[in-house]
This record gives structure tokens, sequence and C-alpha cells, in this order.
């Protein structure tokens, strides 16, 4: 990690050294890693020093963007699942912490990592021009203001969602309690949100719900909507597209992001016509997407790739005729922007942010809707020339609108407002 020999108070156009904090930062643990690569990516190229402190599992960084690594007791790992892997490990009192904490149903990692992360600055003092959270919102993250780094966080959407959607989805009272144990942190990231200066969100969408779901001012918000990555997602013209596949990229059992609404969908377009789906990701065993598919007799046109890699997105979006975004709220929207800059047709949801992304470049039906859905994947499957013109107008949109440079200079300008906040 780089660090630097006094502070100092940067000028306007003075590159910055920032550090920025994932308390989980590899990609395929979903959109925290992707934010961090792409966003340090991007700082980078503008000329910036950049830092990343996470946990694990760590980040997998571009050259020249350093890591420091904040080892956990990492209890999600398959190959140590629930339990530390050194018993030497709990010597720690914040990894005694996290693991009663994880033992009682709870999700100790934002807290715990906020801790790691304020030792570390109290004991080294590096020399950072600013420090960005990204959504861990800890006690920790405050005291970093306190030892003189100004500071500031992205709040991707409001978590409250995903656990109201959680709760309400949970098929008994036992369920239900546990559900609401996990998302005890919740509390704290309400609290310290509401004493951080500057707040990036990603949509106006998820700043007004923020605001109010969190109880923070909006005075505090900065709107900086995400990039795409161009270099994964991008058409490829001479593949031919499938003209009854549609494609969804999906946390398969995750209630929120909708896929119960268009597996039912597809189940009933298929009694009419010939019909595929290729789901991005992965079912729970014997979980409730796997039963739905059994229940609805689609197996045969339901196809579950499990991860995939970056490199191969594209290819899976260029042989689809339509992308479908069955999610109930989307801070952002990602997988539409993903699609469009993929230049495949989109069907999307009202949900959350999801409009801001597609605009009039798709179509738009209403969440938790599977005649809607189903009546826009016919019309659109029927209508080649239309699928071509939205298309078309997705990429446009795309390449004008949603870009990690457009992202990381307008971040870059929430950071000098934090500094000049912070003199």
């Amino acid at each position: 990690m780089a660090e630097h020999a006094a502070f100092r108070s940067p000028g306007y156009t003075d590159p910055l050294n920032i550090c920025l904090l994932t308390y989980r930062g590899n990609p395929t643990c979903g959109g925290q890693g992707v934010y961090i690569d792409y966003l340090s990516r991007a700082l980078t190229e503008l000329g910036h020093r950049v830092d990343v402190m996470s946990g694990p599992p760590y980040p997998e960084l571009a050259d020249g963007i350093g890591l420091h690594k904040l080892p956990n007791l990492d209890l999600y790992n398959p190959d140590h699942l629930f339990k530390p892997a050194r018993l030497g490990d709990l010597a720690s009192p914040i990894n005694q912490m996290e693991l009663l904490s994880m033992s009682s149903g709870g999700f100790p990692e934002p807290f715990t990592f906020g801790l790691r992360t304020y030792n570390y600055f109290r004991k080294k003092m590096p020399r950072y021009d600013i420090v960005h959270d990204n959504q861990s919102l800890s006690y920790g993250i405050l005291g970093l203001g306190r030892l003189g780094f100004p500071t500031v966080a992205t709040i991707h959407h409001p978590i409250t969602v995903d656990k109201n959607v959680e709760v309400e989805s949970a098929g008994s009272l036992l369920r239900k309690l546990m559900t609401r144990r996990w998302y005890s942190f919740l509390g704290m990231q309400k609290r310290v949100s509401r004493r951080l200066s500057h707040i990036i969100t990603v949509s106006e969408c998820s700043k007004k719900d923020i605001s109010r779901d969190f109880k923070t001012s909006g005075h505090k918000f900065r709107v900086v909507p995400n990039g795409i990555n161009t270099d994964f997602f991008y058409p490829l013209p001479h593949v031919k597209r499938s003209e009854d596949q549609i494609l969804v990229t999906n946390s398969a059992d995750t209630p929120l992001k909708g896929l119960k609404y268009l597996l039912e969908a597809v189940a009933s377009i298929r009694k009419k016509r010939n019909i595929r789906l290729t789901v991005i990701g992965k079912p729970k065993k014997n979980g409730v997407i796997e039963g739905l598919v059994r229940k609805l007799d689609i197996g045969r046109c339901v196809r579950f790739t499990g991860r995939i890699e970056y490199e191969d997105f594209a290819h899976y979006y260029a042989r689809a005729a339509i992308a479908v975004i069955p999610s109930l709220y989307e801070g952002f929207g990602m997988p539409a922007g993903e699609a469009m800059a993929c230049g495949v047709p989109v069907i999307s949801t009202v949900g959350g942010a999801l409009p801001e992304v597609v605009g009039d470049a798709g179509i738009l039906v209403p969440t938790a809707d599977s005649k809607a859905l189903e009546h826009a994947i016919v019309s659109l499957l029927d209508d080649p020339d239309r699928r071509h013109r939205l298309g078309m107008a997705g990429l446009e949109r795309v390449k004008s609108s949603f870009t990690w440079k457009h992202a990381a200079q307008k971040t870059v300008d929430v950071y000098r407002e934090a500094i000049d906040a912070n003199r």
C-alpha cells in the first residue's frame, strides 16, 4: 500500500492519493467487487493514485493499484464454512466478536471490517487525501474523520428494500426472525450515514429511498451513475441471434431479483410457442427456484449457466434475442446497462432506478407482474425491426451516459468537495 511522507492539501487539479475501502472485494461476490474494480481502474486512468483496502475474498485489481489486505475469519469460505481456518485466529477480540455474531445468525463483516480499518489507520497514519468507503458504513469509518482523513461513502441502494422483500418471502415465523437477525447491521449503517458529510449514490431513485429509509438528509447526497465496462460488454454483430432465446442475469434465489415472475411468464409463453430462457447464474440446490422450475414443468427450456467468466458475457448476450430484467428493485440496474452495451433489446421492470438507466431505449413493465412480462416478450419476439431499433438505442445510451470515465470524473468532484469541507 502506498504511504506518503506527509499530509498535504491538494490543489484542485493535483492528482489525489485515494484509499477505497470494501469489506469484500472480489467481483464474484457481487456488485461491491465490480464497483471497486471498475472505479479503481477509471480513477487510475485519470491520473490519480489508488489503493484498495479489503477484507476477503480479495479483489483482482489492475496493475498500478495497491492492495492492502485486512484478514478476517473468512467464515463464508467453503473450505472452512462457518468456522475459523486456524484456532489461533480466535486470540483476537475482533475475531471472537465476529464468530459470536455469525454463530447467533448475524452478519458482522461490515462492523468488524470498520474496526480493523480504524485500527490500521490509527497505528499507521497512511497519507491519503481522501478515504472512500464502499457501503460498509461501519462505526469504525467514522473514526477516520476524527483522525483527520476526509471520508465519503457510497450507498448503492437502501438495504432496507432487500430486508423487507426477504422477510415477506420467508415462509415461517422462525425464518422471518432469522432474516431480521441477519439484517441487524442495518441499524449501524443508518446511524453512520447520518454522520457523514458526503454520500455518493448511483441514481436519483436511490437518493430518495436511502434518504427516506435511513432518515438521512438529502443535501449529503451526490448522484454519480455507475459506468458500464465496455471491455467486457459490447456488440458482436457477426454472431447470429436466436429468435426464440431470452436472457437474464440473475442471483437466482434472491427474491428481490424477481426471477419467479419471469419463469411464470416463460411457462405461459411455452404453451403457445417455442421459447428458451438462459439464466446466467445458479439456483440453490433444492431451493425455491429449482422447485418452481419443476412445478411449472419448464426444465427443458430453462438453462442455468452457473458462474461464467467476464470474457464470455458478450457471447451470451450476442446469441439472445432479448434481455429481461425482472427485478423488484435495483439501486442502479447494472444488468440493464450491460445488456444495452451489448446491443441487445431490453425489457425491464420499473423497479427502483431501472427507468433511469433504460430511459426510452427499452420496454418498461410493472414489477411483480408475470402477465406484463409475457405480453412484452411476445410482442418483441414478433417484431424484429423494433428489436433492432431498441438494441441500437440502448447501445447509444450507454456510450453517451454510462461510462466509467464519466463516473470517475464525477466521483473526484465529490472527493474535492469533501476535502475542502475538511479543511
